[in-house]
């Protein structure tokens, strides 16, 4: 597949991920990242064509319409076209697809995203209340414990089907914080170990049966960017990452609509990316997916293809998705130890693979790092967003 002309990430920023306290609203994280990301890039911020901006918020904040705000931490970008986007979870990545439409519609050569949410300054029943809008509220509005009892009936489903997981869970909750431990951006970044993750205890209780405290992504503040530029613009970039492919595939969101525990939309967006790229999961070296809770990773194991229906446990407790195994699955740590500040995390998906690719991860690098799958997901398993990357060669 002739990949010149496919557009390229050139610059980025990521700011921490947590309670934020020095970072007061939105508009702080913005500045944290917007600047940063395009000095990364090495353009000036007039060579920016196009602002796209992903914030869930749906109540976080009150400040409401904020695509224009990226202009206050850079002013040099006033007058620029500057679109906010949303897709619950998959935010961050829906802001991604228009900055990728806007370039391949011919209409510019550089473009901004910036992925932000600001979530702790919020009660805590409210937030919950907030995500729980993610869900289907005619079927699912009266759930107990919001969008965690949405994933834990998810996770009864499959125990009933397939049998008791628990110690596949806890495996995918150990893995993501040892992972976490090397990522400088995470909000905890302490490896719990297996054991803590699979015994109930007063510092690990159900928050959603058979969901436990470490089975459930943060409650995150933070930000992250992106440019991205067109194939010709990118051939002058110091350093670029290639989109190979992507895929938006979106399914029904009443749950008794589908059969749940299958995650289809998931599969099919995997199924599409990976063909327009020309490749097999084989060919890719990491995934970075989006365990918000750690049911969610697991079913992703088998949506991607990297197991049969009904084996996800197999991947994790056999070691195939360790950061040493055949194919590492979120060596960021990802939601679950990173932090899931709604409207950031898709950008973020995007930022540490960049860095993957690049040889500039840090503590977190791989050996091996060629090419990257990219999984962000909306709702319970509703918007499916797929991204396949490579570093493109100087």
């Amino acid at each position: 597949m002739d990949t010149i002309g496919n557009p390229c990430i050139i610059g980025w920023s990521h700011s921490r991920f947590g309670k934020l306290d020095d970072a007061p609203d939105a508009e702080a994280l913005i500045g944290l990242v917007a600047r940063q990301a395009i000095e990364d890039a090495g353009i000036d911020p007039a060579d920016v064509d196009a602002v796209f901006l992903g914030q869930f918020n749906a109540g976080f904040v009150r400040q409401d319409f904020p695509s224009s705000l990226v202009f206050q931490a850079v002013p040099e970008l006033r007058f620029k076209p500057a679109t906010r986007y949303e897709n619950a979870c998959a935010t961050g990545s829906a802001a991604i697809h228009g900055a990728l439409d806007f370039l391949a519609a011919g209409r510019g050569r550089y473009t901004l995203v910036v992925g932000v949410e600001k979530m702790t300054a919020t009660p805590g029943p409210r937030v919950g209340e907030i995500l729980l809008s993610a869900s289907y509220l005619k079927d699912e509005g009266e759930v107990p414990a919001g969008f965690a009892g949405v994933f834990g009936r998810i996770a009864e489903a499959y125990f009933q089907r397939y049998g008791d997981q628990s110690d596949a869970l806890a495996a995918i909750a150990a893995k993501n914080h040892a992972n976490g431990v090397d990522n400088p951006w995470a909000q905890m970044r302490k490896d719990l170990g297996f054991a803590f993750c699979r015994a109930e205890s007063d510092r690990n209780p159900f928050v959603a049966p058979p969901l436990k405290r470490t089975d459930c992504s943060l409650v995150s503040d933070g930000a992250a960017a992106l440019v991205i530029a067109s194939g010709e613009a990118a051939a002058g970039a110091r350093r670029a990452v290639r989109f190979l492919a992507t895929a938006q595939v979106n399914d029904l969101m009443p749950i008794p609509a589908r059969d749940i525990i299958r995650f289809e939309g998931a599969g099919r967006a995997w199924g599409q990316a990976l063909a327009t790229a020309g490749l097999g999961l084989d060919d890719l070296s990491f995934v970075e997916t989006h365990d918000c809770f750690t049911i969610a990773e697991l079913i992703e194991y088998e949506a991607m293809g990297l197991v049969p229906e009904g084996q996800g446990a197999r991947a994790v407790l056999e070691g195939w998705t360790a950061r040493d195994g055949r194919l590492p699955v979120n060596r960021s740590g990802g939601l679950k130890s990173k932090g899931h500040p709604i409207g950031a995390t898709g950008v973020s998906m995007h930022v540490l693979s960049a860095m993957q690719l690049t040889g500039e991860a840090g503590d977190m690098q791989l050996p091996r790092a060629d090419r990257a799958g990219i999984f962000n997901m909306g709702g319970a398993a509703v918007a499916n967003y797929v991204s396949v990357l490579e570093r493109a060669a100087k």
